[in-house]
């Protein structure tokens, strides 16, 4: 859900997954020749989004660099485009974890038309990110601390 000053929260899906939430709004440099959103920005919403997913639940990217060693990488993204974004359209992008794995996760994400979500799918996505060593990009375990705390 998204609060009255466009903050993100954090609610639950029917199966029991919790499901951030994060607003936001199109911008003219959003769009392309069309009036649209292009493409390839829903990329760059679902990056926010995941993002601001783990910042909420205490693990800013940098921070879990320093910390660990660690990082997430994009490894996999399938995207369905639904219906087109406009500008100044305000959005709301959902992000909640599928499942996981010892060095990989499966992220689901939405866009959605208006502030509440309420309007048109636009845009879904299935994001695998995987967790590397930062100085190798080797493939690691995900700290249990990590897992635990978005599962």
């Amino acid at each position: 859900m998204t609060q009255a000053d466009g903050t993100a929260t954090t609610g639950s899906a029917a199966g029991g997954a919790r499901v951030f939430h994060w607003p936001l709004r199109v911008y003219w440099e959003d769009t392309d020749a069309g009036g649209v959103v292009f493409y390839a920005n829903y990329l760059k919403y679902f990056e926010r989004a995941r993002t601001e997913w783990l910042r909420a639940q205490g693990f800013g990217q940098q921070q879990l660099r320093e910390s660990t060693g660690g990082m997430f990488v994009v490894t996999d993204a399938t995207l369905k485009y639904h219906r087109p974004a406009r500008l100044d359209d305000q959005l709301l992008v959902t992000t909640w974890m599928q499942e996981h794995g010892r060095v990989c996760m499966t992220i689901g994400q939405q866009a959605r038309r208006g502030a509440d979500g309420s309007g048109d799918m636009l845009c879904e996505a299935t994001i695998r990110i995987g967790w590397v060593s930062a100085e190798l990009f080797k493939p690691t375990r995900i700290p249990p601390s990590i897992v635990k705390a978005l599962s």
